[in-house]
């Protein structure tokens, strides 16, 4: 008691002395004090477990006294108990401890899963044993929480989800079924055998038989706190049976009147029981629910234990679709909807919310859109229909639903699953039926309901945006107000009355007519958005109520006061989450709201809560990108749909002018600082350029500024603004202002944060980019720093050496720069040594085992540094021009990822000289590199990898015809001898399908290599000019032979193509 009451933490010396101690007495001691003294072990080892190593071999080991006391051979329930809780104690892990080690923790964890599979010894009272499943529980959920846990092999984990699902429904009347020993991963419900031979029986040993008929009366003297838990469930159950419920689809029309529903709480106006009899029922009733929520708190540590994948088997045991016949099986939506506790309904539904939690890659296979097959069901229409049964369900408890924490709980299921299903694959109807729902529990007087159902609109809003569906919803308001509708019809903010009175936190069907004529004829209502107001989308306007319309009735449960108050600051916030969400997936619903919206942010960036800026700064830069991708050159929003610039424009003057700089210059909230900085690089560019001079110097003036603030957050976002801002048309031909920016990238890539480091390459590669646009201005180049350039060329050299993270830009702004040096820089002693160690960088980043992004990115800039004519890869260049050469060759024959194989044959295409190529050794290697490439395209472990399989042999193919068109004279009898084998015939017949099209992957490889997709008669056309030009070389003796071998090749090759084409026409 001393130590639970005064919390006392203990060093180890007095943890070792109390161990021994107890330890001691338990030897000593007669039986009868055994367990008052487990009882102190278990208060003393509580968290303690790592601590206690040296006594844990006397405590756990094979002749441990826990291991004997809590043996179900015990047959001393009480002490059997304090054991077990004992165990669970030790494997209890305090947060910022190390975990129990492994070969204890398996040891309590069998003995744990023995406890719960072991049925109930005879002649014990069921109260007891409640008691000891209740601690073997609390263990079992310390050990799989108390740090990474991986179940055995065999039937382990099928072994605890068995015991588990029959300990959900302990004690629920009415479910007699034999319960399987162990659950097998299945694509099909697994459903449980109901026992004709066993009667409906709930264990026990010395209580009364009860009578179906009759209801216990309940006097509780002086009992009150043992039962409250009960009377509470009651009242929770009586408040759910005066909610109507459609008759459609009622789950208790499938099974007898009695299944899983207490006899206690059939209409009955007498009792059998007399008060001690009634009071032992009572705390029964209480023990069997704190056992099914137990069992729940332990099938939730497995679920966030065990990976998504192998969850997966699983999922048909715990979640239905909908069976056909028979009596329904007995999953996590049976307790959702008929547990009498709601604590426990409570637990079920967190357990559903963490299966549904990621589960997208799952359910994205569900679809029955098509008519299901009549010969079997595709595995895809039963996880279609399982998504139904869930939607079904839950709309059920929704509707049933009185306790506020377990409704909040619903609302929040819900959330996850249409965040995970694919409703893009299903039939149309679900979401409609969910929007009509929830609508009402938005004026709900919990603010944790009304937050919950602002996170399902969230959810709604995102899942599958633009969604046609909720495209609908958000444009054509419901009308409809037929009687025995499934959701009152009253104005969602009915509870923003004037006069003070306050609405319900449920309202029934059957009352919404005449509260809604009540509330809406009121004259002292305001103006709120309702279904009538067609030309405005009703959820926009509602978020923008709730967070900046006053709240003046103050029942609500997060308290009183006096005069009115902005909603409690959850519902704002997640109202402005939802606004971002409509902004993002609804764009061109919302631009029209374009003023309002704008005010809003504006309002809430001049508040002093922090959070409030923060989500009002990101509202205003999900409208600023929603503008910028309609003006993107691969839009197609017609002109006339698009915001215009002109009002783009004053929106961003009326932003600038106000509250957004001075949330860019709150240096006590950098988080506030960094998300202004990312709305200011969310500006149109065509609208920046309109904007004033001296408004477009300040926001540059300020993100300059912003660079050399030590926050890290402000850094990486203020030089990511700039890295954007850098490619804005009005911006990049500045030479100082590109100037100045590459200088605070210089001094932003030697950061000690990766971050910033990684978000400055990326604004380094960005400006690079600016370069190469800008490389046709000789002007341009003319005024750029010589020394800044070789500055940029050194920092990017380091940097790709540096993470991963930085390395895949700094590769880019490599090859960006190495494209742009002219000539007479590459010449200067100043260069050369860097030029050197760039290539030499990019060459070792290809050959590297960095990420596949990495490498990737390292064999494109290589390519783009071959665009420089003026670069040294001819026959008497430097060293680092072969090791180029080579490295490309390697990677595009033995990569195993295709899109690096990609990039590096784009890369051998890239030179337009023979000269550039080398000598004919170098040449040969290139050729045969390809064509060995090209063979094997199909070749790979890695089925991923097929979907790019079309796009290299393209890019191949396109690199070999280009070799072809470059070639020389010399070149000839390595390409004869290529061309006349059996590697020829396989080039052909690629070759040939290239030249036809008859593989996709043109338009993505056309991208690699910087060209545009060609039609296969222009395709053709280049090869006849190849061929023109072969003939028109001067060879002699071999060289001759292997022209001819080559001019054959190609002759044979339009031919064939020629031929296609003639018959197609026909």
């Amino acid at each position: 008691h001393i130590c639970l009451f005064f919390k006392v933490i203990m060093d180890e010396h007095t943890l070792d002395v109390l161990v021994n101690y107890t330890a001691g007495a338990l030897k000593v001691c007669s039986t009868w004090t055994h367990t008052d003294v487990l009882l102190a072990l278990s208060t003393v080892v509580y968290g303690n477990g790592p601590q206690c190593h040296q006594h844990l071999s006397d405590l756990l080991g094979e002749e441990g006294f826990l291991l004997q006391y809590s043996s179900p051979s015990q047959s001393n329930m009480e002490l059997r108990r304090v054991a077990l809780t004992c165990m669970a104690n030790i494997c209890l892990r305090i947060p910022g401890q190390p975990p129990l080690d492994d070969q204890y923790r398996n040891v309590c964890f069998r003995a744990f899963l023995k406890t719960l599979q072991s049925p109930k010894p005879p002649n014990t009272d069921e109260l007891f044993y409640c008691m000891v499943i209740q601690a073997a529980l609390k263990g079992l959920q310390c050990c799989l929480s108390g740090g990474k846990w991986k179940f055995g092999g065999g039937e382990e984990l099928g072994s605890v989800l068995a015991a588990l699902k029959r300990l959900m429904f302990q004690g629920a009347p009415g479910v007699s079924v034999e319960w399987p020993t162990v659950l097998y991963p299945a694509p099909l419900p697994q459903y449980e055998g109901h026992s004709a031979a066993k009667t409906a029986e709930s264990p026990k040993s010395s209580e009364p038989p009860k009578d179906a008929n009759k209801k216990r009366k309940s006097k509780g003297k002086g009992k009150k706190t043992k039962t409250e838990e009960s009377k509470g469930d009651e009242r929770e159950e009586r408040d759910a049976e005066t909610v109507p419920v459609p008759q459609k689809g009622r789950v208790e029309e499938k099974q007898p009147a009695s299944f899983l529903y207490p006899p206690w709480k059939l209409n009955s106006s007498d009792s059998e029981f007399s008060d001690p009899e009634g009071n032992a029922q009572s705390k029964l009733r209480a023990n069997h629910g704190r056992v099914r929520q137990g069992a729940l708190h332990c099938l939730l540590a497995v679920v966030k234990a065990v990976e998504k994948r192998t969850l997966y088997g699983y999922w048909s045991s715990f979640i239905p679709d909908s069976p056909i016949g028979g009596p329904p099986p007995l999953t996590l939506l049976t307790i959702i909807l008929k547990d009498p506790s709601p604590k426990v309904r409570l637990c079920a539904l967190q357990v559903l919310s963490a299966i549904l939690d990621g589960s997208r890659q799952f359910l994205a296979v569900a679809e029955d859109t098509a008519s299901p097959r009549t010969s079997y069901t595709p595995f895809s229409f039963t996880l279609a229909t399982a998504v139904r049964e869930l939607h079904r369900t839950l709309s059920l408890a929704l509707l049933a639903e009185t306790s506020p924490q377990t409704l909040t709980q619903v609302i929040k299921c819900l959330a996850y699953l249409v965040g995970n299903a694919p409703y893009n694959r299903l039939r149309p109807g679900l979401l409609t039926l969910l929007w009509k729902q929830i609508r009402p529990y938005v004026r709900h007087r919990d603010v944790n309901v009304r937050v919950s159902v602002l996170t399902l609109y969230g959810a709604l809003v995102t899942t599958q945006a633009p969604l046609p569906e909720v495209q609908l919803l958000l444009q054509q308001p419901d009308h409809s107000s037929t009687a025995g509708a499934l959701t009152p019809q009253d104005s969602a903010l009915s509870w923003r009355q004037r006069d003070g009175v306050s609405s319900p936190s449920r309202t029934p069907v059957g009352h919404s007519h005449s509260q809604r004529s009540s509330s809406t004829h009121t004259p002292h209502v305001p103006y709120t958005p309702g279904e009538e107001d067609s030309c405005r989308l009703w959820l926009l306007q509602l978020c923008v109520m709730l967070v900046t319309q006053p709240r003046e009735d103050q029942s609500d449960s997060e308290g009183m006061g006096g005069g009115a108050a902005l909603e409690p600051p959850p519902v704002r916030l997640e109202a402005l989450q939802v606004l971002s969400h409509l902004v993002r997936g609804y764009f061109p619903l919302t631009q029209n709201d374009l003023c309002e919206i704008g005010q809003v942010s504006a309002h809430c960036l001049g508040e002093a809560d922090t959070s409030v800026q923060l989500h009002g700064a990101k509202l205003l830069e999900e409208f600023g990108l929603g503008i910028i991708q309609q003006y993107r050159a691969e839009s197609n929003v017609p002109e006339n749909s698009r915001v215009p610039i002109s009002q783009v424009v004053q929106f961003w003057l009326e932003v600038l002018s106000g509250p957004l700089n001075r949330a860019l210059q709150n240096e006590q909230h950098p988080t506030l600082q960094a998300s202004a900085c990312d709305t200011l690089s969310s500006i149109l560019p065509q609208a920046f350029a309109q904007l004033p001079d001296k408004t477009q110097l300040m926001c540059i003036t300020v993100l300059l500024g912003l660079t050399y603030i030590e926050n890290y957050l402000v850094k990486t976002a203020a030089v990511r603004a700039l890295g954007i801002y850098v490619l804005f048309p009005c911006l990049r031909e500045d030479v100082m202002f590109v100037a100045d920016t590459a200088n605070t990238i210089l001094a932003a890539l030697d950061d000690r944060s990766t971050n910033v480091r990684a978000k400055a390459a990326w604004s380094l590669g960005n400006l690079t980019d600016t370069l190469i646009v800008n490389i046709v201005g000789v002007d341009f180049q003319e005024e750029l720093s010589d020394m800044l350039l070789l500055k940029m060329l050194q920092a990017a050299t380091r940097a790709a050496a540096d993470k991963d993270r930085v390395k895949s830009n700094a590769v880019r702004a490599l090859g960006n720069l190495l494209h742009f040096l002219r000539q007479s820089q590459m010449t200067r002693p100043a260069f050369q040594g860097p030029l050197e160690d760039a290539v030499r960088a990019l060459v070792k980043t290809v050959q590297s085992e960095a990420t596949m992004k990495v490498r990737w990115n390292a064999c494109y800039a290589l390519g783009n540094a071959f665009r420089n004519p003026a670069l040294p890869l001819g026959k008497y260049s430097a060293v680092w021009s072969h090791e180029a050469f080579s490295a490309l060759c390697h990677v595009v024959t033995s990569c195993k990822n295709f899109k690096v194989r990609i990039k590096s044959a784009a890369a051998l295409s890239v030179p337009t000289h023979r000269s550039c190529y080398g000598d004919m050794e170098r040449f040969t290697c290139v050729w045969r590199s390809l064509a060995t490439a090209l063979e094997n395209s199909e070749d790979t472990h890695d089925f991923l990898e097929y979907r790019y399989s079309a796009s290299l042999r393209h890019t191949l193919s396109q690199a070999l015809l280009h070799l072809l068109s470059v070639s020389q004279s010399q070149d000839m009898p390595g390409l004869g001898a290529s061309l006349a084998g059996e590697e020829g015939r396989g080039i052909r017949e690629h070759l040939i399908k290239y030249l036809r099209a008859e593989e996709g992957g043109g338009e993505e490889a056309e991208k690699d290599t910087g060209g545009e997709s060609l039609h296969p008669r222009q395709r053709i056309g280049g090869v006849q000019q190849i061929l023109v030009r072969m003939k028109g070389l001067t060879v002699g003796g071999e060289e001759e032979r292997g022209k001819e071998v080559v001019t054959h090749f190609l002759e044979d090759l339009l031919k064939t193509c020629e031929e296609t084409c003639e018959e197609t026409t026909k």
